[in-house]
């Protein structure tokens, strides 16, 4: 069934310039071979598009991004109709779907040897090459929706994303039953983080500078928290460092015991000092985690499953025409759950 695709206008919610945001009516956009029309529900709003607000972003540095941007890399929705006849077996008009951010071209040397990640013409939903999903309407390629089950938890639609690039880390850093985990940073990705850990590793703490953050991390499993400044040293077997702070990296370095692998999450863009003959003295792994482009599928099932939780870590949800206040709840930060959520009511 390939759904009646609609004409017309819809909201969008753009970033117009430094500090500016908007709501605006904008054409739905046309259909395309290949693509689907999703109707949004909701979309996370997070650093990576605080930092377009503040034009830090590499992406708008570079060219990639120009204003006015509609953002939205974060987010669910229901399929509203394809452009052509949908493949066999893919999500039914009406359905829930969750859209993978990074869409790879499928045609370049490093698509072809199965690392879509690093796709040399690579688009991302939101950042950069396609229009982000808040909005009425987000049109994507069939191949970058995965299907969600109806009984999903409420909110876990616009985790998925984020918690893609959790299971990667875990995944790349080899995680053992019998590790002891450190993470640190109590954002989204470092509380997704303990999750997981809680569920599969033999001990989790959390670190991080935030005192309701560190309580939460507490209430979703961690074994201990910790304040930056007093974390063990040489103690932990793996550290997942989500926090994005540049002193966070040295931090997990010496809270890395011999042997150790230290998985980076988290995207800090100051430089840091340290030798680095310790690590090789050390025998410490450093990992450098991109996202999680291959783990939708297992990741909707770790939420369905109730390995992940996601209302626990949602502080906002506000109706799109407040994009401006969930922009500014970003820059004045928050304490506790970090998550906050546009609804665009599909």
């Amino acid at each position: 069934m390939k759904g009646n695709w609609p004409g017309g206008t819809m909201r969008a919610a753009r970033i117009t310039g430094l500090g500016r945001t908007e709501l605006a009516t904008v054409p739905v956009p046309q259909p395309e071979a290949g693509t689907v029309l999703v109707r949004t529900r909701q979309v996370g709003v997070c650093g990576t598009d605080l930092e377009i607000l503040h034009g830090t972003s590499a992406f708008l540095q570079d060219g990639r991004i120009t204003f006015p941007h509609v953002f939205g890399h974060e987010w669910y929705g229901e399929v509203a109709a394809y452009a052509d006849e949908p493949p066999q077996g893919a999500p039914a008009v009406g359905s829930l779907v969750v859209g993978r951010t990074m869409v790879p071209c499928g045609r370049c040397d490093r698509c072809h040897a199965g690392r879509t990640q690093m796709c040399a013409a690579l688009s991302e939903i939101g950042l950069y090459g396609l229009q982000g999903a808040a909005a009425d309407y987000v049109r994507v390629p069939v191949h970058a929706l995965t299907p969600l089950p109806p009984t999903l938890p409420r909110y876990a639609g616009a985790l998925i994303e984020p918690a893609v690039s959790v299971v990667e880390a875990f995944e790349r850093a080899r995680l053992r039953f019998d590790d002891r985990v450190a993470v640190i940073g109590t954002g989204t990705m470092g509380l997704l983080a303990v999750q997981f850990a809680h569920r599969y590793a033999a001990a989790v703490d959390a670190v991080g500078i935030d005192e309701a953050g560190l309580e939460l991390a507490r209430r979703l499993g961690a074994n201990a928290v910790h304040h930056a400044d007093a974390a063990p040293q040489g103690a932990y077997s793996l550290v997942i460092e989500a926090s994005g702070a540049a002193s966070a990296f040295t931090g997990a370095l010496r809270m890395a015991r011999r042997g150790a692998r230290v998985a980076l999450v988290g995207v800090a863009r100051e430089p840091v000092s340290f030798v680095p003959g310790e690590l090789s003295l050390q025998g410490v792994d450093v990992l450098g985690i991109q996202h999680g482009i291959s783990h939708y599928d297992r990741t909707v099932a770790l939420f369905a499953q109730g390995a992940l939780q996601a209302e626990p870590l949602v502080a906002e949800v506000l109706a799109a025409e407040s994009v401006g206040e969930a922009f500014a709840l970003l820059e004045r930060g928050r304490s506790g759950p970090p998550k906050i959520l546009l609804d665009f009511g599909g």
